[in-house]
């Protein structure tokens, strides 16, 4: 048995004819590509900027989180086909003089083809939205610019902060990690309620964020801009005294059933940096461990049990959100010296992130893999075996004859086809 890499034209990314359909349907490379003030001389430029930034996005979706890695990918036939080009891609030193350009205002207006997006995926006015803020580490390992060491993520570390609504990402702002979780969390709620009321006027939009946002900036934002909410509260002792009585009521319930005891109530509460009360439910606990309360502060009406169980619980599906991001599409690696190159670099994950949320959006609707993560369609749909053929006249891919989603692959690429 012999093996070596002399296979000729090959690619193991079949897959990325459909990030190329996505792509080109929704336009994100082309608006991104608009962003990033590019001081090269125009005249003498080999690679476009839409291309670098169709070659780098592709890449992340396919699992090449490196720079490094463009070194070979830069030949492969498929990955040039998607993108666009007949010859050789851009180089890593290339890419990395990109990202080391970068300037505040270009990861700023990053932000806002976020939102642009996610207004354009829906074919006509939404009733209501939910926002859900949430913050999460990126650990460092080198000599980061604002590089500072965070208490409870144990290391040093950034502390970015994300907006989601339900799968899409609005969002995304670098931040230092010795600061308070909230901070700049209403000025980007204000800017993204402005943006979406514009689009739609009627819209009903809900904030929804853990106790780490419950903050008067953010909430009185909130109620200036009517606004809903509905945020964790941390606990104390004088939210202790007003529950007393019903803990007092499930804890003889419990000695009498030896049953788990569950209660959701509501009361009127203000906090002493709040100008006033407001509308706080709890969620009321006594088991085997004793008494465990939760609280959440809200304008909103209804019933107290569908605001905690049927909206405030359902903020968990932004963590999950975060860690995709993250973990499958390397939001993590912000190895370069520059704040803002690291910035530009999570936002390249974040626009990946949303490539593949379109691709299972447009394509993927109604199948096995309606659901999945980033990661498993990769996996599953895009490492695919290819061989490519190109003339002067067509490109012929040749995908691997026994792959097991051959038919789901079908299926996206009609679906991606179609106007």
């Amino acid at each position: 048995m012999e093996a070596n890499f002399e296979g000729g034209a090959l690619s193991s990314d079949g897959g990325l004819m459909l990030l190329r359909q996505v792509d080109r349907r929704i336009g994100l490379s082309k608006a991104v590509a608009g962003v990033p003030h590019d001081p090269r001389n125009q005249e003498m430029i080999v690679h476009e900027m839409r291309d670098l930034v169709a070659q780098r996005l592709y890449a992340l979706c396919c699992g090449y989180e490196d720079l490094n890695d463009h070194t070979a990918l830069r030949r492969d036939p498929l990955m040039q086909t998607a993108v666009g080009r007949g010859e050789e891609l851009g180089s890593s030193p290339t890419l990395c003089r990109l990202e080391k350009r970068a300037t505040r205002s270009d990861v700023v207006a990053l932000n806002r083809v976020l939102v642009e997006q996610f207004i354009a995926s829906h074919a006509g006015p939404p009733r209501e939205l939910v926002l859900d803020v949430d913050a999460s580490d990126i650990p460092l390992h080198g000599d980061q610019e604002l590089k500072e060491f965070h208490a409870c993520y144990d290391s040093h570390c950034y502390l970015p902060l994300y907006v989601f609504c339900g799968k899409a990402m609005l969002a995304c702002v670098l931040r230092r990690s010795r600061i308070d979780g909230a901070r700049h969390a209403a000025a980007v709620i204000k800017l993204l309620v402005t943006r979406l009321r514009q689009a739609w006027r009627a819209v009903r939009i809900i904030v929804r964020g853990d106790s780490g946002f419950c903050r008067q900036r953010l909430i009185g934002r909130c109620e200036r801009q009517d606004v809903g909410y509905v945020i964790g509260l941390a606990r104390n002792a004088r939210q202790h005294r007003c529950v007393e009585g019903w803990e007092r009521l499930m804890e003889h319930a419990y000695a009498a059933t030896g049953a788990k005891q569950r209660l959701i109530r509501e009361f009127s509460y203000a906090a002493q940096s709040w100008d006033r009360p407001r509308r706080v439910v709890t969620r009321l606990e006594f088991g085997a461990q004793g008494s465990n309360p939760r609280f959440i502060v809200t304008n909103l009406e209804g019933v107290a049990t569908d605001l905690y169980d049927g909206l405030y619980c359902q903020r968990g599906e932004a963590e999950n959100r975060i860690k995709e991001t993250q973990i499958d599409l390397f939001r993590i690696r912000a190895s370069c010296h520059r704040f803002l190159a690291n910035w530009l670099r999570v936002m390249f994950s974040a626009l990946a992130y949303t490539l593949m949320q379109r691709l299972r959006e447009l394509a993927l609707a109604n199948t096995e893999l309606a659901k999945a993560s980033a990661a498993t369609i990769r996996v599953r749909l895009l490492k695919i075996g290819a061989a490519v053929l190109r003339n002067t006249r067509r490109i012929r891919i040749l995908l691997a004859s026994h792959h097991p989603l051959r038919d789901l692959y079908f299926v996206a690429a009609n679906a991606l086809a179609s106007p």
